[in-house]
């Protein structure tokens, strides 16, 4: 349903510097398109398909779409709520909010998150739910952002939970309409999960039947986990075990769940974690400003597949580069400094977990996160001639350093443009951002009754 200009998706992008799959930086390449998969890579000097469109060089590095393992698309109307509050902000603002939504506000909602994502340089994400999230599926599959998107499921806590309580055979019928209806949509961009909200509001009992439904429908969990030290605190009064090792005692320890946050994991969870193929996100700026700093070296040191996300627009904005910066000063200083330790996060590292990470999260590791003849065709041009980039001792570090999603002027997913020169071209982002202020305004009405 976007409006592409390239509608063939055959194209071919020249005399690029491209970010390589073991994340070096080659110059003068080429990348021929061919519908919605990377076709063939080309050294100086090879001859050149022919193409529909030909994009060429100017002072850009072409490099893989990032993405976002963990985002709250239904939260957007949130942003500059959240900033100087004392925990538990869930409780007290998020769920609230996300309660007194409607259909539109999520569709509104998710066209301003998909606008905001493409413009950083995202080019798929997982959404962790929210109630109205068909809407946010039709908000996707017109951006044409590639995505995997659950509903948020819980089925027990106070009333502050309000419209998203239900019974868990609710909770999972729900999320399998959902999937009947949108999974493989918008030319299979689009996945559906099923959702742990978080183990302090979902029972032993509907934790086991989203297990049993997600590996029956072959599709991945997104949960929740090792946030905060309430969560922590509340496994071990109720199941005398940490949240990971609860969730492992259900069986749900495994390849196919995305966890968010891990941050007050143990030892011991990080290696249960690893050996099961669980696959952990990071949010940066959310926890260090919330909940502290995570175990990311160990994580990575036992084998851990470790990507990013923004945690939505409530905290910040969906800028992953910001995300990258977060997590490798916050680790230096934390990890680094301690026992002088200079590159215990290393750049190559940050843009690894911040396209290849991702995409393994959202279960499609084999076809997305590097730039490979037969990948999926999500890239993004990089404007480096610019006097805060250029010119370098090295492109990599400063990319991670210096370069931010402001800097991304194009956007190429599943094989068709979606941005041209910093302007989106499947959405209308003028009537967009007035329709947000407008539901914005009804949303806190109703609130504050």
């Amino acid at each position: 349903r976007g409006k592409f200009m390239d509608p063939t998706g055959d194209l071919l992008l020249k005399h690029w510097p491209l970010l390589q799959k073991d994340f070096t930086v080659a110059e003068g390449r080429a990348v021929s398109v061919a519908g919605n998969r990377i076709a063939g890579i080309f050294a100086p000097g090879e001859p050149l398909p022919a193409a529909a469109e030909v994009i060429d060089a100017g002072g850009k590095l072409l490099m893989p779409g990032l993405v976002d393992g963990h985002t709250h698309c239904c939260q957007q109307l949130l942003r500059g709520s959240v900033a100087d509050e004392y925990p538990m902000i869930w409780t007290r603002i998020l769920v609230p909010f996300e309660s007194n939504l409607q259909p539109e506000d999520s569709y509104v909602s998710g066209q301003l998150a998909c606008l905001e994502m493409i413009k950083y340089g995202t080019t798929s994400f997982a959404d962790s739910g929210g109630v109205f999230m068909h809407r946010v599926a039709d908000a996707a599959m017109e951006s044409g952002m590639r995505a995997a998107i659950a509903k948020s499921t819980m089925d027990m806590g106070n009333a502050i939970t309000g419209a998203m309580k239900e019974t868990r055979e609710e909770a999972v019928a729900r999320t399998e309409e959902l999937y009947r209806a949108y999974n493989g949509s918008g030319e299979a961009r689009i996945r559906i999960f099923f959702a742990i909200r978080q183990v302090m509001t979902c029972t032993p009992e509907l934790i086991g039947m989203v297990r049993d439904r997600a590996a029956a429908l072959h599709t991945g969990i997104h949960a929740h986990l090792c946030e905060h030290r309430d969560e922590v605190s509340f496994c071990l009064q109720h199941y005398h075990m940490r949240p990971a090792e609860f969730l492992d005692s259900l069986g749900v320890l495994g390849p196919n769940l995305l966890t968010a946050h891990n941050v007050l994991l143990s030892e011991h969870d990080i290696r249960i974690m690893a050996e099961r193929g669980v696959k952990v996100i990071h949010c940066p700026r959310c926890n260090l400003s919330n909940h502290g700093f995570p175990k990311t070296p160990q994580l990575l040191e036992a084998g851990a597949s470790v990507g990013l996300g923004t945690d939505g627009a409530a905290p910040n904005n969906a800028d992953l580069f910001e995300e990258m910066k977060a997590l490798r000063y916050g680790s230096q200083a934390f990890w680094g400094l301690a026992s002088f330790d200079p590159v215990v996060m290393t750049c190559k590292m940050l843009l690894r977990m911040a396209t290849q990470g991702g995409a393994n999260a959202l279960g499609r590791g084999d076809e997305l996160g590097t730039i490979e003849a037969g990948k999926l065709a999500d890239m993004i041009l990089v404007d480096i001639g610019q006097p805060h980039v250029t010119p370098t001792q090295n492109l990599l570090n400063t990319l991670v350093c210096a370069a931010g999603g402001r800097d991304v002027t194009d956007s190429i997913i599943n094989g068709k443009v979606v941005m041209r020169n910093r302007q989106v071209l499947t959405l209308d982002e003028e009537k967009i951002m007035a329709d947000a202020k407008q539901h914005m305004r009804e949303i806190l009405s109703r609130i504050r009754g």
